[in-house]
């Protein structure tokens, strides 16, 4: 019998994240920015092949927006939207507007499906490790699914500590390593995937993730760097937020368009793509998978 290869049995994920919290219209017409806005480009990029979307909600003078009110408005209007079709992220970005609390309190307000949250923010110091960690592992048991972001080594090598000293849950979470956002011109590369141990998001047999880990990347050189993380096993986000540039350097049309294009390289690649059914089923897997590991050790 001939059995699959590792690369045909990983499925990865397409994130979409379609407007961040400083661009504009200025920057490109097509950048949604009200929640009918929002809930059409979910909708095509839904369609494209995206299994989640991570949503940065803007006030009614088109500014980043961590109210309550606000994100009540825009959440419930792409999840009542798309239903069970795509999981919905919040984002927690500070921007330098709003403090720890603030966005703990955002999200015990509105209970999203799963948010974002910039590990950095949540865990700046020392002293907020008590708030930060009761607040993680409160909404992991509340099923939320929490994605940490990550910026370099160091940031990765915390995630894992704070995960090992029990200050971090070790379900319900997603990580999200960004590259090139300190980077001169925010310029990412696939070489910078290579300065960095993804192997710790991994069981020993590099084939089960430990934690889930999407990449994202800046510039145009975005599409590059999205392939070579799918053909590590990765879960990938695209979108405007980081980039709004084709591969040629041309305006893209939208963010489904980015979309479609990683789904159509994927395919290429035969790495087989989730959709948010079979997302969730295996966020689930990975977490029951651990609980076994764990038990063997202890047996041991």
């Amino acid at each position: 019998m001939v059995m699959d290869s590792p690369l045909e049995r990983s499925r990865v994920a397409i994130i979409v994240a379609p407007n961040g919290a400083r661009k504009t219209k200025h920057d490109h017409l097509n950048l949604p920015m009200s929640i009918d806005e929002m809930v059409a480009e979910a909708k095509a990029c839904q369609r494209a092949g995206a299994a989640m979307i991570h949503l940065h909600t803007r006030d009614t003078t088109g500014n980043h927006s961590l109210e309550i009110k606000d994100n009540l408005e825009m959440y419930h209007a792409v999840k009542d939207a798309l239903g069970d079709a795509m999981l919905v992220q919040l984002t927690t970005e500070a921007v330098g507007m709003y403090s720890p609390q603030q966005q703990i309190a955002l999200i015990d307000a509105v209970k999203p499906e799963a948010a974002s949250f910039a590990l950095r923010e949540l865990f700046p110091d020392q002293q907020s490790q008590n708030q930060s960690s009761a607040f993680f592992h409160r909404i992991a048991e509340q099923e939320i699914l929490s994605q940490i972001i990550l910026y370099d080594q160091n940031d990765i090598d915390r995630y894992f500590l704070l995960r090992e000293k029990g200050l971090l849950p070790d379900y319900h979470q997603h990580a999200l390593v960004v590259l090139g956002r300190y980077q001169k011109e925010q310029q990412s590369s696939p070489w910078d995937l290579r300065a960095l141990n993804l192997a710790r998001f991994f069981n020993s047999d590099f084939l089960t993730p430990e934690v889930r880990c999407a990449v994202c990347a800046f510039g145009v050189r975005e599409q590059d760097c999205l392939t070579s993380a799918m053909l590590l096993g990765l879960d990938i986000r695209v979108g405007f937020e980081n980039n709004h540039f084709s591969a040629n350097g041309v305006a893209a049309h939208s963010n489904a368009e980015q979309v479609e294009k990683l789904k159509v390289l994927s395919q290429h690649l035969h790495i087989p793509l989730h959709d948010a059914a079979s997302l969730r089923e295996a966020i689930k897997d990975t977490e029951t998978e651990r609980g076994k590991n764990k038990e063997k050790e202890q047996e041991k």
